[in-house]
């Protein structure tokens, strides 16, 4: 629909532009366009200002035809556009709008007359812009052939040129040796057969002249006596030079004396070529005299006219030089070289030769036709070469520089053959007019079309509504579903955890633990399917708190320990020390990413081992060869596993295809950690034929899978979706019978990088857990026993969390020369895993023993690592079992237990501390919420600890019960609720709250009356089942301070009010 408006706009805007427009714009690009600006960037700025002139004039008469289609259309453009178009309006206003609409749509006869008007326009203008570009294509294409032309006869005139003025030099030099050897020599050095040999001889210098003579300059008063020593007389030079005589033919008797004048200038030396001229007297010939009189007072080369040579019929020049008798400073007036000359050195040029020869060295290029001419007199040119050609085609003039400024020469060229015809300018024109025609009909075709994409629009705007109205529906749906749900099954597990602390037999204990894990399972299927409808509509969230990575691990671990240890496999995970403790993101759904990973390899997995390993991106980066080990000894269980680099070669971050960091984030690059988490296992495998659909949602490999291992087929659907939000990328690799590798790269912000006061104490509170764990070991060496170096390596990470130093031992042998032969290390706990024990029980037994009698205060404490409570039996020989998967809680507890330091009272996984208890005791507790039995889950859960609970079923009946003053330390407040809900409620209790502090500040009121407080702020956490509307930071908007999620665990609810309950402490402290 857009695209066919957005043709018929662009048409009428280029016919509205083209017919009324055309003088003003033509005006307009005058005005700036400079002069030397090209055809080319005259034809862009029209184009240009046509384009603008439809953007701020025309492109309304469309979108715009009336305000409610403007307002549906505006959906579908982009921001930019709406605010254009919001700008527009505002400028013009909607009169301005409806006047146009009226005039070019008033209805569709005129609509259908406008739409011929301008096929018929755009025919027309499509045909005279073909004719311009084949004129403007035809004329580039002419100019091309200029400059070739031109640099063909330049660079002809440039050779003939060059060519002349070395001959020219060459006579030039022959004049020097005249003057040294002829008039400073007495007697003479050179007599006519001397010259006529050496200039024989020395010829090829003189490439293009004829011959070459020189004639004595001889006064009056000496001819008698010149004519004597020569013994000839001094002949007159008549018409010899324009009558050619052959040389047979030649009688110098038959020419008459010269006749008496001044001076004379006859020829004394000549070449053999041009002897006959000896006697001759050059001044007797009027252009010869005219030569040279001009060369003696210029004391340069003077040229004559074109001549017919004798003997050859061709046409050449004579190129005169006067002989001085000594030497003339360069700035000598004509008289004085008049009165130092001695004689005169002619050169004969054949012109016609000299072309031909140029031409013939240019055979390769002979394109074109060459004519030289003499213009010494513009209005009767001389032809020296070439015959005359009519004036037509084109035609290039190079100017010529023989060395004589008196006379001018110039090289005309033009091209053979004519020009052939325009084909690529004929084709392209064409072209052109074939792809307006083509526009024209597809501006046909869109009109036809108009009328039915109309209806089609308006259809679809009344699905959109529908669908709008739907996804309303559904998100509404989804909200009152999930509170339905999950509000009964809140009070379901809540009494059940209750059941489960009085007094039950064994039978009745396993059948709460049932019923427990049917509806945690029940719960866990209800976010999944809650969570996949918010991916889906684009409402899920990720936030940004701080939390701690490892503990996070350490979690999960808990949850799938029991299912591995009945399994009897290896179930592990490695933090690189690169990792920072503390990272910002959303932990819930990090949790939520590995749990479904390890889910999926608990449940296919029956022998082998699961490793969960965690890494830098960098680390990955810079050495590829980050834990790829697949050989079954480098591995956790020994049992064979795929190559992980399989699993992530198509990141983008591997192929550097994209940037590393999403552009999105708003802290810097520094304070971004990019992280790398694969799970390998060593189950079953994915089917090959199956790999391809593994993140389709509610797809299994097959229909055996979910009857063996049950499973919803989402869980792997949705981890894609979240690492999508952490600007991640996932991947797999899998191999049936061998295992599978799932690795994903999500980016979180180093906890550690922010100074802001507020995060820092959280930051510490973090932290404190870890912290007081490692500082009861610290200082402790501990010696890890284990054939395997990756298992080793996991050892080694959680013991070095807790403090303690490490040293390894691939055997028990290597371990007790270790221990017996003593070392500069003291070593207090030894840990030797399962399989280094039972391979050689003589040993071990001998360790053990050796241990149990040291008498050393200092004596090591002796650990066994297992998978499973079944495979050992109990013995006084045996050392202390820590079972795995390892946790440095865990790992903790039974170093304490056996070694008596610490806590031991401190338990993570257990009842929570004394403190905690003597916290809670005594503490009036509000809970408000509008089901009894969540009332009562809530309200055992802190009774158990000694807390004082009051229930509230409303919110009105909650701020009743909180008019201030009032006893209570705290108050659960439910969201949805009739009457009133838990956020209108608590808005109302901050404004009283308020109010009252207000009173006190100004005195009002007075304080020993009200307990002796000053500021009043009951901490508020909300409770809620709806997981969609009821968001972590609405509640925080509302006034309260903290959110608990239903169904909730007890432990969860003790931790909430004991971490307030603690930041409280602090405050009043």
């Amino acid at each position: 629909m857009r695209l066919l408006q957005a043709a018929t706009i662009i048409v009428f805007a280029l016919y509205s532009v083209c017919v009324q427009d055309f003088q003003v714009t033509t005006k307009l690009i005058h005005l700036q366009h400079p002069p030397e600006a090209t055809p080319e960037d005259f034809m862009v700025g029209c184009l240009i200002l046509m384009i603008c002139c439809w953007i701020f004039s025309e492109i309304h008469m469309i979108w715009f035809i009336d305000g409610e289609v403007m307002e549906q259309k505006a959906d579908f453009l982009s921001d930019r556009m709406k605010i254009w178009f919001k700008l527009w309006e505002k400028l013009f206003g909607r009169e301005w709008r409806i006047y146009h609409y009226h005039q070019y749509i008033e209805s569709k006869k005129v609509r259908k007359n406008w739409c011929r008007n301008v096929l018929v326009a755009w025919m027309l203008t499509s045909i005279l812009g073909s004719l311009s570009i084949f004129w403007y294509l035809n004329s580039l294409t002419v100019e091309k052939r200029k400059e070739t032309l031109a640099s063909m006869c330049d660079e002809r005139a440039r050779m003939l040129q060059d060519q002349f003025n070395v001959s020219m030099n060459h006579v030039q030099a022959l004049s020097i040796l005249v003057s040294t050897f002829h008039h400073a020599k007495n007697p003479s050095a050179i007599d006519q057969m001397t010259f006529a040999r050496y200039t024989e001889r020395t010829a090829f210098e003189r490439p293009l002249t004829s011959g070459v003579a020189y004639a004595v300059r001889v006064l009056h008063s000496e001819r008698e006596q010149f004519e004597k020593q020569q013994g000839w007389t001094i002949k007159q030079m008549d018409t010899q030079e324009q009558s050619p005589v052959r040389e047979d033919d030649f009688a110098a008797e038959t020419y008459a004396p010269s006749p008496i004048q001044d001076e004379y200038a006859p020829v004394i030396f000549a070449q053999d070529t041009v002897k006959h001229v000896v006697s001759f007297d050059m001044l007797s010939g009027k252009e010869d005299r005219d030569n040279v009189l001009r060369a003696r007072a210029s004391g340069k080369g003077v040229l004559s006219p074109p001549f017919r040579l004798l003997k050859s019929n061709r046409l050449g020049v004579i190129l005169t030089f006067a002989v001085y008798k000594l030497e003339l400073p360069s700035n000598a007036t004509p008289n004085e070289r008049i009165q130092a000359t001695d004689g005169y050195l002619g050169g004969i040029f054949d012109i016609e030769s000299l072309v031909e020869k140029l031409l013939h060295q240019l055979a390769s290029k002979q394109t074109i036709v060459v004519n030289v001419y003499d213009t010494t007199n513009a209005s009767d040119a001389i032809s020296m070469y070439g015959f005359n050609v009519s004036n037509n085609g084109i035609c290039h003039i190079s100017p010529l520089n023989f060395g004589d400024p008196f006379r001018k020469h110039e090289m005309r060229c033009r091209f053979k053959h004519k020009p052939p015809l325009p084909w690529l300018e004929i084709l392209s024109s064409f072209g052109v007019l074939v792809i307006a025609l083509l526009i024209g009909y597809i501006f046909y075709a869109t009109m036809n079309r108009i009328a039915k994409v109309e209806d089609d629009y308006r259809k679809m705007e009344e699905l959109k509504k529908q669908a709008e109205v739907a996804d309303v529906a559904k998100s509404q749906f989804l909200a009152t579903v999930s509170h339905e749900i999950r509000t009964p099954m809140n009070g379901v597990l809540g009494m059940l955890q209750m059941l489960m602390d009085t007094d039950l037999d064994i039978t009745q204990q396993d059948y709460v633990r049932t019923a427990q894990a049917s509806g945690k399972a029940l719960v866990s299927l209800i976010n999944e399917v809650l969570d996949q409808a918010k991916i889906e509509s684009g409402k899920l969230e990720l936030e940004a708190v701080r939390f701690n990575l490892r503990a996070v691990l350490d979690d999960v671990l808990s949850l799938f320990s029991g299912k591995a240890q009945d399994k009897r496999i290896e179930l592990a995970v490695y933090i690189s020390d690169q990792v920072p403790e503390i990272l910002i993101g959303d932990p819930g759904r990090f949790r939520q990413i590995i749990t479904n990973l390890m889910g999926n390899s608990i449940k296919f997995t029956d022998k082998g081992h699961i490793f969960v390993t965690v890494h830098l991106l960098k680390e990955v980066l810079a050495s590829i060869e980050v834990e790829t080990e697949t050989s079954p000894l480098k591995t956790l269980s020994g049992s064979p596993v795929v190559d992980k680099r399989r699993s992530w070669e198509s990141f983008k971050v591997f192929n550097q295809d994209g940037p590393l960091f999403h552009p999105s984030y708003s802290p810097t690059s520094s304070e971004l950690i990019n992280l790398i988490i694969s799970v390998e296992d060593t189950g079953v495998g994915i089917p090959r034929e199956a790999q391809s659909r593994v993140f389709t949602p509610f797809m299994q490999f097959g229909p055996s899978i979910s009857r063996i291992h049950g499973g919803t087929g989402i869980g792997l659907s949705i981890s894609k979706c979240l690492v999508g939000l952490m600007k991640g990328e996932i991947g797999f690799v899998s191999e049936p019978q061998i295992g599978s590798t799932f690795t994903f790269t999500a980016i979180f912000t180093d906890g550690c990088a922010d100074s802001n006061e507020y995060k820092n104490q959280q930051h510490q509170k973090i932290k404190c857990q870890s912290d007081s764990l490692s500082s009861e070991f610290r200082g402790m060496t501990a010696l890890v026993v284990d054939p395997r170096p990756v298992r080793a390596k996991v050892t080694k990470y959680h013991l070095q969390r807790l403090g303690i130093h490490v040293e390894m031992a691939t055997d028990l042998n290597q371990a007790f020369s270790f221990i017996s032969t003593g070392s500069e290390v003291t070593i207090n706990i030894v840990i030797v895993e399962n399989e280094a024990w039972i391979e050689d029980s003589s040993l071990s037994s001998l360790l053990a023993n050796k241990l149990r009698k040291d008498d050393r205060p200092d004596c090591p404490e002796l650990f066994l690592l297992e998978n499973s409570v079944c495979s050992y039996k109990i013995s006084a020989a045996r050392p202390t079992v820590i079972m795995k998967p390892l946790r440095a809680s865990m790992m903790a507890a039974s170093l304490q237990r056996a070694m008596g330091v610490g806590n031991k009272g401190n338990c993570r996984n257990g009842e929570p501390p004394l403190s905690l208890r003597h916290l809670l005791h005594g503490k009036q507790i509000l809970v408000v919420d509008d089901n009894l039995v969540n009332q009562k889950v809530a309200a055992g859960a802190l009774k158990k600890y000694g807390a004082q609970v009051t229930c509230a079923e409303s919110g009105k009946k909650a701020i009743t019960m909180l008019k201030l003053p009032h006893y209570f330390d705290a108050c659960f407040m439910d969201i949805q609720m009739p009457e009133m809900d838990g956020f209108e409620a608590t808005r109302l209790i901050r404004d009283m709250e308020r109010e009252f502090n207000n009173s006190i500040l100004l005195g009002e009121v007075s304080v020993d009356v009200y307990r002796n407080i000053m500021h009043w702020h009951i901490p508020i956490l909300a409770m809620t089942a709806d997981v969609i509307q009821a968001t972590h930071e609405e509640c925080l908007r509302c006034g309260m301070d903290g959110y608990v999620s239903k169904p909730f665990e007890a432990e969860q609810l003790y931790r909430e009010v004991a971490r307030f309950f603690k930041s409280v402490a602090s405050e009043s402290q």
